[in-house]
């Protein structure tokens, strides 16, 4: 018994320098990513989207590789979800709208995706598509190069109609289908009549330059059937 207790003792500056080595080293790297994370929420939360964006991306980079096997499934991907959210705020749009493409992606490649997740960053993808459809069309690009992120808009938002869990979430993604068709069917002056989203504000389209400042033609037509107003898409 002795001589066990005595190999045990010996061997615990071993077990201390592999938990240093080893889990030691991914709580470090969590605790150094937290106070990041939590800034970043805050600044969200706070409306200062610069700063989230910055934070995000500050804490997500402190992350160690197994942080989901820390913390729970998914959890890399709801702090990616929430940083290109920032982004869309944040002047920075095109960025958000290609990471939010990935993201989805890969969701829809795994067999044990959170779906509530995986609707939630659709249809922030849906956002960033309606919306870089409205730079596009106020840069002037001919339909042919706009057209197609319009229409992944609306095959997105009539999925998440299909999958909405109750009559309330479906009426909203319904709504929102329907303005990204009349995005795709109003006329150039009846666009620039409507007020530039905040997502698009300071933004640069996605060939690299501000949208076009353009005089204002008065409010939009609305017609009868016109339905709701455009820019509650992406709402």
């Amino acid at each position: 018994m002795r001589n066990m207790l005595l190999v045990g003792w010996l061997l615990l500056p071993i077990g201390a320098w592999a938990f240093h080595e080893g889990p030691g080293q991914d709580l470090a790297a969590m605790e150094a990513a937290d106070a990041s994370l939590v800034a970043a929420h805050e600044a969200a939360a706070a409306g200062e989207w610069s700063a989230a964006v910055r934070l995000y991306e500050e804490g997500l980079g402190k992350l160690p590789a197994n942080a989901d096997d820390l913390v729970g499934p998914s959890f890399t991907q709801r702090l990616r979800l929430e940083l290109n959210k920032a982004r869309m705020q944040s002047s920075e749009l095109p960025t958000a709208r290609e990471e939010l493409a990935t993201l989805v992606e890969q969701m829809e490649g795994e067999s044990a995706a959170d779906t509530r997740l995986l609707a939630e960053a659709r249809q922030e993808l849906a956002r960033a598509q309606f919306y870089t459809t409205w730079l596009m069309r106020l840069e002037g690009l001919p339909r042919e190069q706009w057209e197609p992120e319009i229409e992944a808009a609306r095959q997105n938002w009539r999925l998440l109609a299909e999958q909405a869990a109750d009559e309330g979430a479906a009426a909203a993604r319904r709504a929102d289908l329907e303005a990204a068709i009349r995005l795709a069917r109003m006329d150039m002056e009846e666009l620039q009549g409507l007020p530039l989203p905040c997502q698009c504000k300071g933004c640069k389209s996605c060939n690299g330059k501000k949208p076009s400042k353009r005089p204002k033609q008065g409010p939009p037509k609305q017609g009868a059937s016109s339905g709701a107003p455009l820019d509650n898409g992406g709402s």
